[in-house]
């Protein structure tokens, strides 16, 4: 005789509470930084402060799925709630972004271009002007607000996967077979 499970809790569900909390923590960690003044500081630790951000909301999301699941998860369980999080912190993560660049400080790009071609040129004195050209032009590829969104989504995906893989191959239990 097959009897469903009734109290299977939704990846879902867990997926969209701990993204929620994880774009408004990361939304959070980007205001006090720009209010700061540290909005263009691009510093190891702060990538740091903000993967461990990332590492800590997504391992207690699937952690806090296998506490509702009667302490059992699988794998399948565990990338669907910690890619779920990084997605909908993600979008949260674009749309905070697009109000920021657009609104609060249009000039954003444009400063954070100037850096990166004052920091490349501090780097590499020797660069030609074909090469500086050259570069200012791919950076203002990538600084194309819709490219720039989706690579956003791909990486916050890509650390997603590898964070929840991890989270999932140490915290996996498996129902007993009956």
């Amino acid at each position: 005789m097959y009897i469903m499970e009734e109290n299977q809790p939704k990846t879902g569900k867990f997926a969209l509470n701990f993204g929620i909390l994880l774009g408004a923590i990361s939304i959070i960690f980007l205001v006090m930084l720009y209010l700061m003044d540290m909005h263009y500081d691009r510093s190891w630790g702060l990538m740091i402060v903000n993967g461990l951000i990332m590492i800590s909301v997504i391992a207690f999301g699937i952690f806090q799925f296998k506490k509702a699941n009667n302490g059992f998860l699988t794998l399948t369980d565990a990338l669907k709630v910690g890619l779920g999080i990084a997605l909908i912190a993600a979008i949260l993560g674009v749309f905070y972004q697009f109000i920021f660049a657009n609104y609060i400080e249009p000039d954003f790009m444009a400063n954070t271009m100037e850096m990166q071609q004052r920091e490349m040129i501090a780097q590499n004195p020797n660069m030609s002007k074909e090469q500086i050209d050259s570069a200012k032009e791919m950076m203002q590829t990538f600084s194309n607000p819709a490219l720039g969104a989706a690579i956003g989504i791909v990486v916050a995906l890509f650390f997603g996967f590898i964070i929840s893989l991890f989270s999932g191959l140490i915290m996996k239990k498996q129902k007993p077979e009956h």
